[in-house]
């Protein structure tokens, strides 16, 4: 650990000092990638601390920031702001303006900047219900503050040294952020995260990454406001990475090729999405392409690692690499190295084959209440192997954790949040004896790999008194390409059942390929009773490894996809289900009652 990093805005200081980088950030306008260096970084940095000064900005005020995408903009003034001693109160630019409203006025935010127009018609409608002062956009916007009226106000550096005074005061334990989980249920919980639990949390993941400091290149498009991907920001300065903002997750195959990154990050649906798409290609191809294709997808699916399948499979991999794999990487620049999955569990299929193909994914597992990760793969570290799949692998090493004797995975260290913000009730509620309890079910094998086997809240009872675990359930059926989301029902009901979203985008091309004579519009797809047949094969296999009182008896097909903006998936893909359920009542009716 570098004992000269204590809080979170040391790590541009670091960077600069050890790796100077002419591309420290760099973000796409238009079509052109602009880079900053680490001394532009910094240099924007104070001039924006300056300017805050000059504003009023007193320690521990909050500002809020909001961006559509990833950009250089968000961490020049994340670090301006911390830097003053407030802090930075990240927002997803997808929620409602209500909870906008909501997020704003519970934080006490008296300033806000956001990326684009899209955000500020939503701010300027509730901002005169908030404590807003200010809103300054990235994007230059006509009637609305920009950015740059305070890089212009900070220039002056008169004021420098009540900056440094200001970083002087922040210690470690001090409160950095303000991070509203996205929730699945009722509103947002502000975590309180301090440097230190953050600063603790990027030193410590850095052990089990493999990059090479001062070369390697990322491409960044997780959402920042969300702790995994802004601390992975942070560890990416401690190591002297280049990181290039993608446009959007739309364009992540035309930046990844322009880019050529090392490194990247995202959440399982993502991968799920470009494996989806990889076989749909697959699917196109004709004769011997296709067969060969077809043996190497098969074979990825068979892959262990540390060449446990032995040295026939370990030739036939390497033919495979050659053959068909190298095609999928090159649709990702060429150079991936690693991918890190996180915010979810990731189907085992999606680690053997990307890890086969030469682009492992390590799975990691965490909360935003743990700064994020507890505990992550990797391939091996000092002689020590980190990958087994079916698991995220080991803990780190400066954090604790046990199971409870119901099987909840309660985790101490110096990453666990202060509490949430106002609510000290909540706080009681998942910090005891100093452990934060998850919610989440896990156990650790022989070996001190972490599994994680479900959720508390999740599982429920059928009338009958059988428990059922829904994330297993539905984990085995997203295997399949027919469907997209799933979501298991049944509590207090006599049997499970499923809400399913079928897979509409793979399910169209299947329609074409074998020649149905039947519309493809999503609600045709839902209502057509070949695709519910199909369907129903796919819950047949996925029951098959499940007892009986498990075993999905019914589903209905929605007629719509789940998304963000529709509100059935938080910002992170992790379903709503309560809202879920109440979009589909019709459903869940025709299934019990009907």
């Amino acid at each position: 650990m570098s004992s000269e990093i204590t809080r979170i805005f040391d790590f541009p200081y670091y960077s600069q000092k050890k790796y100077n980088l002419q591309k420290s950030l760099v973000t796409k306008y238009g079509d052109k990638w602009v880079s900053t260096s680490n001394e532009e970084y910094i240099s924007k940095a104070n001039t924006i601390s300056r300017a805050l000064l000059r504003l009023g900005i007193k320690p521990n005020d909050k500002v809020a920031v909001i961006s559509t995408t990833n950009r250089t903009e968000w961490n020049i003034v994340d670090i301006g702001i911390l830097q003053t001693g407030a802090q930075n109160v990240p927002i997803y630019p997808t929620i409602s303006k209500e909870d906008y409203e909501y997020v704003l006025n519970h934080s006490e935010s008296i300033y806000c900047f956001v990326s684009d127009i899209s955000i500020v018609e939503k701010i300027n409608k509730i901002k005169g219900n908030t404590k807003l002062k200010e809103v300054y956009t990235f994007d230059e916007i006509s009637d609305e503050k920009n950015w740059e009226e305070l890089l212009e106000l900070g220039k002056d550096t008169s004021n420098q040294n009540d900056v440094e005074s200001r970083k002087d005061a922040v210690k470690s334990e001090d409160l950095a952020t303000l991070i509203y989980t996205s929730g699945t249920t009722g509103r947002p919980k502000g975590v309180m995260l301090s440097h230190g639990n953050i600063v603790s949390n990027v030193l410590t993941s850095e052990e089990s990454v493999p990059l090479t400091k001062g070369n390697d290149k990322a491409l960044s498009f997780l959402p920042v406001c969300h702790i995994f991907e802004r601390m992975i920001l942070y560890l990416y300065q401690y190591c002297g990475v280049e990181i290039y903002f993608a446009e959007g997750v739309e364009k992540l195959v035309e930046n990844s090729q322009e880019v050529k990154p090392h490194v990247m990050t995202a959440v399982p649906r993502l991968y799920e999405k470009i494996y989806d798409s990889i076989v749909l290609k697959g699917q196109e191809l004709t004769g011997i392409k296709k067969k060969l294709f077809f043996w190497a997808v098969d074979l990825g699916l068979k892959y262990e690692p540390y060449g446990a399948n032995g040295w026939w499979y370990e030739k036939q991999l390497g033919l495979a690499r050659k053959l068909i794999f190298s095609k999928w990487q090159a649709a990702l620049g060429g150079e991936l190295k690693l991918m890190v999955s996180g915010a979810s569990a990731l189907q085992q299929r999606l680690t053997r084959v990307f890890t086969a193909a030469g682009m492992p994914i390590m799975e990691g597992y965490g909360l935003t209440e743990t700064s994020p990760v507890t505990s992550v793969s990797f391939m091996e570290q000092n002689g020590v192997r980190g990958f087994r799949v079916g698991t995220v692998g080991r803990i780190l090493k400066n954090v604790e954790v046990k199971i409870a004797e119901n099987g909840e995975i309660l985790v101490k260290g110096p990453n666990v949040m202060q509490g949430y913000y106002k609510d000290p009730e909540k706080t009681a509620e998942v910090i005891k004896n100093g452990y934060f309890h998850t919610g989440d079910k896990g156990e650790i094998d022989s070996d001190g790999f972490l599994k994680i086997t479900g959720r508390t809240k999740e599982m429920f009872k059928t009338s009958g008194g059988k428990y059922i675990v829904p994330p297993l359930l539905e984990g085995e059926l997203k295997q399949s390409l027919f469907i997209e989301q799933v979501m298991v029902i049944g509590e207090n009901e006599k049997m499970p059942a499923a809400l399913i979203q079928p897979n509409f985008v793979f399910i169209k091309d299947w329609i074409e390929r074998k020649g149905h004579k039947i519309g493809t519009s999503c609600e045709e797809i839902a209502n057509a009773q070949i695709i519910i047949d199909r369907i129903q094969l796919e819950v047949d296999q996925c029951n098959k490894n499940f007892g009986k009182w498990e075993q999905i008896k019914k589903f209905e097909l929605t007629p719509n996809e789940w998304t963000i903006d529709g509100g059935h998936l938080t910002p992170t893909m992790k379903m709503k289900r309560e809202i879920i359920k109440e979009n589909y009542k019709d459903l869940y009716e025709k299934i019990y009652r009907g």
